[in-house]
């Protein structure tokens, strides 16, 4: 007899095609479901991770200028989509560009003329930081804003409600 229950036992084991279709069905729900939440998700930290960047790209800029006695210029593409950091030290270039989804949409203090071309903006040693700020972008519409506070020398971030 108990060879005859293992049998039997043995061809209840398993699972069949229609329960694998409901699980395979229900898996697919939930993905679909919560797709968009995490893609908005992987956009802000897109932005966030980009902000946090340039903000280390100034920082770095601003330490050099004053610690190694140094001019830098800090050169804002908004066509190239990327920021350049040049030194009056031979050799010395740093650039960071933006990462997929991240548009630069503006260089503050705006000028009168737009005409997309590179912003240049000096750092002297013992000198105040140049009013400076750029904007950025995702593919959601959500902004950011980095500026130097030419007062303490600080970059900060401001968050900018979508128009």
């Amino acid at each position: 007899m108990t060879l005859g229950r293992r049998r039997s036992a043995a061809k209840d084991a398993g699972v069949t095609l229609v329960e694998m279709l409901i699980v395979v069905t229900i898996v697919g729900l939930i993905a679909g479901i919560s797709f968009p939440s995490v893609a908005s998700g992987l956009e802000s930290l897109r932005l966030n991770s980009a902000t946090d960047s340039i903000v280390g790209l100034l920082n770095g800029a601003m330490n050099r200028a004053e610690r190694r006695q140094l001019a830098m210029e800090i050169i804002v593409s908004v066509q190239d989509n990327s920021l350049s950091l040049a030194s009056s030290e031979a050799g010395f270039t740093r650039s960071l560009s933006m990462p997929d989804g991240v548009k630069i949409v503006a260089v503050w203090p705006k000028l009168p003329e737009e005409d997309n071309q590179p912003r240049h903006f000096l750092l002297l040693p013992g000198s105040t930081v140049p009013r400076l700020g750029v904007e950025i972008a995702n593919r959601k519409g959500a902004r950011r804003i980095v500026r130097v506070n030419p007062i303490t020398g600080v970059p900060d971030i401001e968050r900018v409600e979508a128009p």
